[in-house]
């Protein structure tokens, strides 16, 4: 699909290049992991991987897939990536981005809104 919205592609282009922004979307592109599993697999410190976590969930890049309440009491939640690669291209003074969804992630999502269990 070709993005259109010019705040989708800026935001596209500053996760692009922020090296953690990165980091955190290649930990959550094929499997759904928690801030913790993201801070132990990239290395990356706890207040900036919350900050920009939270960034690229407000800008919809990453989506919340599950809510996990533990028998403690404890909340914690796991994140996904909405896509699963990004082509850039700047040609005749315009961005065009190609983006490819991530249809795993769309699946489970139509999947458990519409079960009945």
């Amino acid at each position: 699909m070709i993005i259109k919205s010019q705040r989708a592609k800026r935001a596209i282009l500053a996760a692009l290049a922020d090296e953690e922004m990165t980091k955190i979307l290649d930990s959550v592109m094929y499997q759904s992991k928690s801030i913790g599993d993201i801070i132990i697999q990239t290395s990356i410190a706890y207040t900036t991987c919350y900050r920009k976590v939270k960034w690229l969930l407000n800008e919809g890049l990453i989506i919340t897939d599950k809510i996990i309440i533990t028998k403690e009491g404890k909340k914690f939640s796991l994140f996904h990536s909405v896509l699963k690669s990004i082509n850039v291209k700047y040609e005749d003074n315009s961005v065009v981005i190609e983006a490819e969804e991530n249809f795993d992630i769309v699946k489970r999502t139509v999947e458990r809104f519409y079960s009945f269990d």
